[in-house]
């Protein structure tokens, strides 16, 4: 019977498939400094891991017939993180691989000529950090003078990355 197991193990080895303990999963590690932030402060993707990189999007015109009417910044952001979302579900991805974000937010006359950060946010918080979805990226988030076309008060890009 020894002689038996033995050369089962030594099968195995020859073979390439000795019974070890299962090495754990690596898993994207997200850390916040604040449990009411809205994003994560690190984001740490291990080796291995499928990196997407998604250019800067805009939103897309509330009437096609309008290509000009866009929205305010909350309307904006709505229409990117929906465009990123059906992105990333079609590369078999979703929001929650998603570790870093920029946001460009251009200045608004109803905000005396600042960003609109609060109306971004407020969208943000409906695609990231709730209970069906609640990984949070690492973001930036910057005021610019202007965007590729005069009536776009929004562009955001992003890295998702999926673990192996």
């Amino acid at each position: 019977m020894l002689k038996k197991a033995i050369l089962i193990g030594l099968a195995l080895v020859a073979a390439g498939n000795t019974p070890v303990a299962a090495k754990p999963k690596a898993m994207i590690e997200r850390t916040q400094n604040s449990p009411t932030a809205v994003i994560s402060s690190t984001v740490t993707v291990p080796p291995g891991s499928r990196i997407v990189y998604l250019s800067g999007s805009t939103a897309s015109p509330l009437d096609p017939a309008k290509p000009e009417d866009l929205g305010d910044t909350k309307a904006q952001t709505l229409s990117i993180l929906t465009k990123m979302k059906a992105t990333l579900e079609g590369m078999g991805m979703t929001m929650g691989d998603i570790v870093k974000m920029n946001v460009f937010l251009v200045g608004v006359p109803e905000r005396e000529g600042k960003m609109d950060s609060p109306a971004m946010n407020e969208v943000f918080k409906t695609f990231f950090g709730t209970p069906e979805q609640p990984n949070k990226p690492a973001r930036s988030t910057v005021q610019v003078a202007a965007l590729g076309r005069p009536y776009v008060l929004v562009e955001i890009e992003g890295i998702a990355a999926k673990a192996p």
